[in-house]
Parts: C-alpha cells; structure tokens; sequence
C-alpha cells in the first residue's frame, strides 16, 4: 500500500476534493479491476473512455478517481482528483507505485518503422553477452533476464511496463531495452519512464489506419524524443530524411549513425552473404551473423548504442560477432533440395522492398526469387497495392495469399493488392488465399539455387480470422515442405 498523498506529489493536479490522507492498495485503469482501496484513473482510450465508468464505481469501495471530468455527483467516501491529462498521469502514477524502476536500470527505448523488434531484442543480448542481466520488452517477447514472459503488444500499458521493470530490478537486471511504438508515444503509454537513451531507426508508411497522415505518424515517434531528458542520449539514422527531424526539440545529447554519409558511427558492409555479412564498424572489421542492409543499420545502432551506454570498444566488437538474429527476422530455412526459404516479419512496403534487395544482393542472377506475402486486414488499405507492386518488382515470382484478415475477407484483401499490379507483374503473380497452400506451391515450383521469401508475419504463430487468433506459424509450415 502506498499513501495517496505520495502518489499525487508524482503528477501535476488540478484541484483534489477530499482527503488525500488515505491508503491506497493497488492503481488500476480498468474499471473491472477496481476493489476496496483503489485508486483508478479514469483514461480516454481510442474505444473507451474511463470517465463514463466513474458514476458505476462510487459504490465499489474506491478510494480515489484520477479524471479530467467531475462527475455530476461526488461521493463523499472518495477523492477526486482534476488532471489535465489522465492518461500522462497514469504513466506517473504507475512509475510511483513501482518505486519508480525505470531509474534503477539504464533503460533505452527504440522507435521507428522497421527494425524496432531487432535493434531492441540485439541490445538486450550485447547486455548478457557482456556478463549483465537485463530485461526486454518486445512484440515478439518480453524478457527478465532468461524468463520469458508473453507479450501481446509492441508497448504494453504504464501499468504493466512498470510491474516488468519492477520484476527486473528484483531480479538483478542492470539494463533494459524497449520498444517505443508510436501507439504507445501518442497514447503517453511511456509516461514517466526514465530513459537512458533513445534510438530512431527510420520512418515509412505504416499504421495510417490509426494515425491518419504520415506528419502525424512522425510528431508521434518525434514526442518519445522531445520527452527524453538531458542525461539521456538520442541516437539517430543519419540516413533517412527524417532522421535530424527527430533531434529539432530533444534535450538529450545528440548522436548519429550511418551507413552512407558521415555521423558519429559509421557501419559499413564489406561482404554480404546469405549466412552473414562482413561488416566494420567505425573502421573495425567484424563479421556479423545477419545479411542485408537493413539489418547492417540495425546492428550499426546496435554498435552506437552500446559504446554511449558505457561498454568497452574492444568488448562490443566482439559481442557483435556473437549475436544471432531475432525469431522471425530473415530467418533462413535450408532445403535438401537446394534452396532456401527464408521467413520475415516485412509488412510494410518498405521492409519488403529491403528484403528482397538483401536477398538479390546475395542470389544476384544465380537463382530466382519467389515470394509470398499478404497484407493485414483492417489496417491501412492504402499499402496494399504498393507492396505487392514492390514485391513484384523484385521478384520472380510472387504469391498473393493471406496475412491477418482479421475480419475482411481474403479475397477482398488480395484484390487490393492485385491494383498494383501492371501487366509483367501480373504474369508472374499467383493469387492462393490459403497462407498454408501458398508456401506449399511456393516450395513445389522452387529450384535449386532459388530462395522463397515469406513476409509478413515472422514470429507470429497465429492467424487471425473473424475475431478468432488460428494456430499458424510460417516457420512450421516452411519446415513441413523443405523436404
């Protein structure tokens, strides 16, 4: 239990009516979760809004309500408390029920379009690899030290971040990384974390269904940066255009990397190969066990990351070299028959676009490259169109097929897809609705020397499809067909 009075001196407060003189045992903002003792905080979300829900609480033995709206009537048994943003309060709040974990470890967000999950999920192996313990909070898992703990979002709730810190610092983690999804930037899911640094990878087309315009898209990754404080280091892709974007109004010391132009780490590829690629580093030669461009950033934030979080060059370089890729990101798959298939979480256009370069680079014109990839549905239609085009673009072959319909229809999905299509895409292209007969076909028309891309869904291991999540994993059904 923690006073009530303690947890206010966390937030700024518009007014209290009531004593603050109280007990409180748990802070929830599900309404569902309150009992004798609460305190729940009353937040506008994208389909509830909590305040509507205070009028069923006044007799549900709750201690306080944190809102930005009275209620018409006020129960003398409870505090009220005026914010102006309940949502940035409950990040506060959260920080201050946990005793304020964040600032017990070296805490680094990661945001950006495309490879958040790896660069994230890679400095949390650099912390083990150098002898620390530390925690993870990813979409495809969230980890306190070697405990694996589910995740069913890119950024959880305050709540929950900081009951995962919480355990961490228990536990003896010294380091933690996360990834900061805009969602949860613009929903001020991260409020009250105490950052270590902050990394941007880049930003493409991706979640206008939520955001509405790209400019939106960017202030939200851009206020994760805004927020960070002057201890804390803001490390950007020199490379993409709206990298410096993100450094305008941040107080945190700013650092670039790059693989193109000048910047304070610069990677370079030397040798790319399905298996790994030869890299340096700031001018240090290593090989890496990842393969193309994308990953070659990923790993150049990586590099950066850990010589600003203090760790000794020498001994960086070598936990470079050391490093395996994330589940789900280009993971290859070897055939006896010769060709390789290779599984990756690419659902936007751009990610696809850097794949299938990656796997050119490699394949050149000794082999073809066959790849099957869908689009979610009830997401942004817009990329629809553009991902097939680039897909086919840069394939020999390609199979339309299912990703997450979620609740349209398959076909309804792919004949978005199928617009972007002109005439020499269309003859190359086999639209197979059922993702499981799709890799199947994909693996029968494959030769030796050929590589298949599956995209879209990498680590998943579901499918989801009117409401309800079907096991499904591309890397099982990959393993069913190689042979």
């Amino acid at each position: 239990m923690k006073a009530l009075s303690q947890l206010l001196s966390a937030i700024p407060v518009i007014e209290v009516i009531g004593s603050d003189d109280k007990q409180i045992t748990d802070v929830v903002s599900d309404s569902r979760r309150v009992t004798t003792g609460s305190l729940f905080v009353a937040v506008r979300g994208t389909q509830v809004d909590g305040h509507t829900f205070i009028p069923l609480l006044q007799y549900s033995g709750v201690a306080a309500i944190v809102c930005e709206e009275l209620p018409e009537f006020l129960e003398t048994s409870i505090t009220y408390i005026r914010v102006a943003n309940s949502a940035v309060a409950l990040g506060h709040l959260a920080s201050e029920w946990y005793d304020n974990p964040s600032r017990q470890l070296k805490l680094v967000g990661v945001t950006g379009t495309n490879g958040k999950t790896t660069t994230a999920t890679l400095i949390y192996e650099m912390a083990r690899l150098m002898g620390y313990k530390a925690g993870l909070l990813s979409t495809v898992c969230n980890y306190i030290d070697t405990e694996a703990v589910p995740t069913s979002q890119t950024t959880p709730d305050p709540l929950t971040i900081n009951a995962l810190l919480r355990r961490m610092v228990d536990n003896g983690c010294l380091y933690a990384s996360m990834e900061v999804s805009s969602h949860a930037a613009h929903q001020h899911r991260i409020a009250g974390l105490h950052f270590t640094g902050g990394i941007f990878t880049n930003l493409t087309r991706d979640h206008l269904d939520y955001h509405k315009t790209v400019e939106a898209y960017l202030q939200a990754k851009k206020s994760f940066f805004d927020d960070l404080p002057s201890t804390a280091f803001a490390l950007t892709n020199a490379d993409d255009k709206t990298g410096q974007v993100m450094l305008q109004n941040t107080l945190a010391k700013k650092y670039t990397y790059s693989l193109r132009t000048h910047a304070d780490f610069v990677g370079r590829v030397i040798e790319s190969r399905l298996d790994g690629t030869s890299m340096s580093f700031n001018g240090r030669e290593v090989e890496v066990l990842f393969t193309g461009r994308f990953n070659a950033y990923n790993l150049t934030a990586v590099y950066a990351a850990s010589v600003l979080i203090g760790w000794p060059v020498e001994q960086v370089l070598v936990a470079m070299s050391r490093l395996v890729p994330v589940a789900g990101r280009f993971q290859a798959f070897h055939s006896p028959k010769g060709f390789t298939a290779i599984v990756d979480y690419a659902h936007t256009p751009d990610a696809v676009v850097n794949v299938l370069q990656a796997i050119r680079e490699v394949v050149g014109t000794r082999g073809s490259i066959i790849t099957v990839v869908g689009a979610g549905g009830n997401r942004d239609k817009g990329k629809r169109p553009i991902m097939a085009k680039e897909a086919a673009l840069r394939s020999d072959r390609l199979i339309l097929t299912s990703d997450n319909p979620r609740n349209e229809e398959p076909a309804d999905i792919i004949r978005d897809m199928e617009e972007g299509l002109d005439i020499e895409g269309r003859k190359k292209t086999l639209s197979i609705a059922d993702r499981r007969e799709a890799i199947r076909t994909a693996a029968a028309i494959a030769q030796p020397g050929d590589v298949i891309l599956i995209a879209g869904k990498g680590h998943e291991d579901y499918q989801e499809i009117k409401g309800v999540k079907h096991h499904f994993d591309d890397r099982e059904v990959v393993k069913e067909f190689l042979l």
